[in-house]
């Protein structure tokens, strides 16, 4: 854990090993950086001493895994690697990014959507649901009973980003008996990074959103100047690791509304740069239904402001997450002030993040990917 203090001033002395006594979600390296840094951690101590209240329920998760990736993750008793390798998933396929030892996100060689499961067929989605998604999914369970996943699978590493979509989506109102989305929803996602080597996950839209025919604008600097403009279309979903499954089959892995006979698809298109940069290009076919930026650092980036304020002002539903409940409440804050409008949405905690604590977090607060949510 880095200490509080870094790059304020003088160099730290060491390891962060002085919690901040009265919150306890800060660590310092030494008592002269504790005593220096007060001036700034007084306006947040009282926040995060409410925030590290609510501990477990950040980290319960339904898995029979969850003590080992949430606790132990977070008490260095295990960490993302030996978790992996555990499950033989080490340095394998999409899972090769889930670890720091993993290669770096930076170069986007492959961006992945060849990529299967490299898990047996009974712990993955790997086919169509076996009936359509009738109501509200409201947590992991119960999407692991809907989709017959036994709840010691470790897909849902992978699957909180096409979850956390579909969660933001019903949150805003959009669902497929919605008439304001007829057969088609477009989706302009903002700052993608990870993901963008594991987007054969987003697959699973297609159970989610049965008939629909699904567009994703993936937006951000991090994708490579050569995949600018690239067009791919998903009509099946990752594949297990077995020969004989019927994922393999084509024709058997395209997934269709029972009722109506209609197909669903899924459309990922790459816009290299900020938002506010392309955005004209990228309405030319694509208004958005939503708009929603994953793990954004609304706060930490000024990049960001333009693009807060392009979005104030087409008046869509937009959707934030981060790591934690704090960096949401510094994000918000940043866009009530730009904006000079309350939140549509408060900030809330995120039922399908992911559930393996992120490892050598700022905060003592356990931190997971897509964690906290909130809305404009």
């Amino acid at each position: 854990m880095e200490c509080a203090a870094k790059g304020s001033g003088t160099r730290c002395s060491g390891a962060a090993t002085r919690p901040c006594a009265r919150c306890e979600a800060v660590a310092y390296c030494s008592l002269s950086h504790q005593i220096a840094h007060w001036s700034r951690h007084k306006h947040e101590c009282d926040r995060l001493q409410q925030q590290m209240k609510s501990v477990e329920v950040l980290n319960h998760f339904p898995f029979t895994f969850s003590r080992e990736a949430t606790f132990q993750v977070c008490a260095k008793q295990e960490t993302r690697c030996s978790f992996l390798s555990k499950r033989g998933l080490h340095q394998v396929g999409m899972w090769m990014h889930e670890c720091n030892c993993g290669p770096s996100c930076a170069s986007f060689d492959c961006l992945g959507l060849n990529n299967g499961w490299d898990l047996p067929s009974i712990l993955c989605p790997c086919c169509g649901p076996d009936t359509p998604v009738s109501e509200q999914l409201h947590s992991w369970r119960d999407y692991c009973k809907w989709r017959c996943i036994p709840l010691d699978s470790p897909v849902a590493l992978l699957l909180h980003w096409p979850l956390t979509v579909y969660h933001a989506a019903q949150l805003v109102g959009i669902t497929t008996a919605n008439p304001e989305i007829s057969d088609k929803l477009y989706i302009h996602y903002l700052g993608p990074e990870k993901e963008l080597l594991q987007l054969a996950v987003f697959g699973e839209l297609l159970a989610l959103f049965p008939g629909v025919h699904v567009h994703i604008e993936l937006v951000g600097p991090a994708i490579p100047p050569q995949r600018d403009g690239e067009k791919t279309c998903i009509s099946k979903y990752p594949s297990c690791n077995e020969d004989e499954c019927q994922c393999k089959l084509a024709s058997e892995n395209t997934i269709l509304g029972t009722q109506t006979g209609t197909t669903s698809t899924l459309t990922l298109r790459l816009w290299r740069g900020f938002y506010h940069d392309r955005y004209r290009d990228i309405v030319k076919d694509s208004f958005p239904h939503l708009v929603i930026a994953p793990n954004g650092g609304i706060a930490a980036y000024s990049s960001w402001l333009p693009s807060i304020e392009l979005i104030g002002k087409i008046d869509v539903p937009a959707v934030f997450t981060d790591y934690c409940e704090e960096a949401c409440h510094l994000a918000a804050s940043c866009i009530t002030t730009l904006s000079g409008c309350p939140l549509r949405l408060p900030v809330q905690l995120n039922p399908f993040r992911q559930p393996i604590a992120v490892e050598d977090s700022v905060l003592l607060l356990p931190c997971y990917s897509n964690c906290f949510l909130f809305g404009m």
